[in-house]
C-alpha cells in the first residue's frame, strides 16, 4: 500500500523537475542569442522595380472618387494597410512622418485600406493622428492591380506613373526615405 503511494509522487517530482529543467535550458539558450530586432531597429527593405502602375480608382474616405491617375505629375507612395493589422499599424508613424517631410517636395502619401467600413476607418485615423489621403478599397482592388496579398504592401511610384519601388511587409522611415529621396531628386527642376 505504501509502494503504491510512492509512485504517484515520484512521477510528480520527477515531471516538476523536467519542467524546472527544460524552463532552464530554455533560458540559458535564450540568454546566448540576441533578442529578436523590432520594426525601429530592422525593416523591409525595398525591391527595386520598372513597371507601369496600374488602373486604379477608389473613393476617398471623405467620398469621392479618387484615382491613381489623377496623382500624375506626383510622386506618390500607395501603402495598403487595414486598422486590424498589426504590422499596418507600427509603420503608420514611419508613413506619417514622410508625407510631412516631404509634402513640400512633391511627395503625396496614399493609405488604401482594404476592407473596412468608412466610419471604422475614420475612427482608427482620428485617434492615429494621420494627415495623408485615405483610400477605401472594400473589395481588395488594389491587391489585385498590384499583385500582392501582403498586407502591408507600399509602392513608390514616380511623377511619370512608373512604380519603382516596392516593399512587402511593414518598413521604416530609413527605408522610405532611401528610396523616395532619389526619385524627387530625379524630377526636382535645378
Amino acid at each position: 500500500m505504501r509502494r503504491a503511494r510512492i509512485e504517484p509522487l515520484l512521477l510528480t517530482l520527477a515531471g516538476t523537475v523536467l519542467i524546472v529543467l527544460a524552463g532552464a535550458v530554455w533560458i540559458s539558450q535564450r540568454s546566448r542569442f540576441p533578442a529578436e530586432p523590432s520594426l525601429s531597429e530592422d525593416c523591409s527593405a525595398a525591391i527595386a522595380v520598372e513597371s507601369d502602375a496600374p488602373d486604379l480608382t477608389l473613393t476617398s474616405l471623405a467620398g469621392e472618387q479618387v484615382t491613381l491617375e489623377g496623382l500624375r505629375g506626383s510622386t506618390v507612395l500607395l501603402n495598403t494597410w487595414a486598422t486590424w493589422c498589426p504590422p499596418c499599424r507600427d509603420e503608420l508613424p514611419a508613413l506619417e512622418a514622410v508625407a510631412r517631410r516631404f509634402a513640400d517636395r512633391g511627395l503625396v502619401v496614399v493609405g488604401v485600406n482594404i476592407g473596412e467600413s468608412a466610419s471604422a476607418v475614420q475612427s482608427f485615423v482620428d485617434r492615429s493622428g494621420l494627415t495623408f489621403p485615405i483610400w477605401l478599397d472594400p473589395g481588395e482592388a488594389s491587391l489585385r492591380a498590384f499583385a500582392t496579398i501582403s498586407l502591408p504592401s507600399t509602392f513608390l511610384i514616380d511623377p511619370a506613373g512608373l512604380v519603382r519601388a516596392r516593399w512587402f511587409g511593414a518598413t521604416c522611415e530609413r527605408e522610405l526615405e532611401a528610396a523616395i529621396l532619389p526619385i524627387l531628386e530625379a524630377w526636382e527642376t535645378p
